[in-house]
């Protein structure tokens, strides 16, 4: 008993640590589009220096796992780098520029809403809205939904500062214009983070090296990202590393985002489940909230606080729902085995061979 307190209490430990790391993340990337880190630049050596770290763990670690190369499995390769890692860190960078670190991290907590609504449309999902866990789902889903559009439409009043600066009417319009268009970007970033979930399921069945998998796509993603790089900067000033801080920036998200945290998380899946993990997401915002008031006097307006607060009661629906699911399908799987097992439906356990 002592033994399984332990490693729960290290479990949660762990997961803390990550969301700590996560909520860094955000900071560190607001920091170095500040410093002025092209915003195409900074992938390309994010996913080079994650590519160097990976791939060799890949090639000695899963050399009897790998199945053989097709031009189906690079082609579909391609595409999960598309949606996962080009899409997925421009649309990112391109909000985050143009919103706030608190906002990239509460949008986030959609993704797992988004991810439903396309596994749904495209059936590898069941819905039955007669059972609370369908309905869960649902609900939370049309939360996390209005919860986005509230903070996209509606920024509202500021909330930390009594007194702040007045602004002309052209400028505030273009704040909010600017605002919006951060959201949109967001909203771009989790639909495309969705979009790589649910394509990548299939590709593990058929192709299980995951780390190999990853490999491969932060390759597909770095020579994507090189090629819209190359048309967009072509002042060779813009690839220079001229800091400590663009240095440690890129170090951060290559080193303990796409390097531990990815290690990390997967072995907190592995020992606790995906809902388990997906739970700790929101204390993530709540970090980065303060972290952005502490580090850059980032603003907390009530739209998004309204748009956050049902955008976590969303995600917190979904899995409820999903869990609830998972336990109902366990229990009828165990309910038809159960008269086999008993010697009922005329077979005794004697008889099977």
């Amino acid at each position: 008993m002592g033994i399984l307190v332990t490693e729960k209490v290290k479990l949660i430990v762990v997961l803390l640590a990550l969301q700590f790391c996560l909520a860094g993340f955000h900071i560190v990337s607001r920091l170095a589009l500040n410093i002025g880190v092209s915003k195409v630049v900074y992938p390309v050596y994010r996913n080079l220096l994650a590519l160097l770290l990976l791939s060799p763990l890949a090639y000695f670690l899963e050399k009897s796992q790998r199945p053989p190369l097709t031009l189906s499995l690079l082609a579909q390769f391609f595409l999960l780098a598309l949606l996962g890692i080009t899409a997925n860190q421009g649309f990112y960078l391109l909000g985050l520029y143009y919103a706030s670190p608190t906002l990239a991290s509460a949008m986030q907590n959609s993704v797992p809403a988004i991810t439903f609504v396309m596994a749904s449309a495209l059936r590898l999902e069941d819905l039955n809205v007669t059972r609370r866990d369908g309905l869960a789902k649902v609900v939370g889903t049309i939360a996390c939904v209005g919860g986005a559009t509230i903070i996209t439409l509606y920024k509202g009043r500021p909330l930390l500062h009594l007194q702040m600066h007045q602004i002309g009417v052209d400028q505030a319009s273009k704040n909010m214009q600017n605002w919006t268009w951060g959201c949109i970007y967001l909203l771009g970033n989790c639909s495309s983070w969705a979009a790589w979930m649910v394509f990548q399921a299939p590709v593990l069945k058929k192709y299980p090296a995951k780390l190999t998998l990853i490999s491969f796509t932060c390759f597909f993603g770095l020579i994507q990202f090189l090629i819209i790089a190359a048309s967009v900067e072509t002042a060779w000033e813009h690839w220079k590393i001229q800091s400590a801080e663009e240095l440690f920036t890129i170090l951060y998200a290559a080193v303990v985002i796409s390097g531990i945290v990815v290690s990390v998380q997967t072995w907190c899946i592995q020992k606790s489940g995906p809902v388990f993990v997906a739970v700790f997401q929101p204390l993530q915002t709540f970090l980065v909230a303060v972290m952005a008031a502490l580090v850059f006097g980032d603003q907390l307006y009530s739209g998004g606080v309204v748009g956050v607060i049902l955008i976590v009661l969303g995600l917190y629906f979904v899995l409820w729902g999903k869990t609830n699911e998972k336990r109902l399908a366990n229990s009828e799987e165990t309910s038809l085995t159960k008269p086999l097992l008993n010697g009922e439906s005329g077979v005794v356990p004697e008889d099977i061979p």
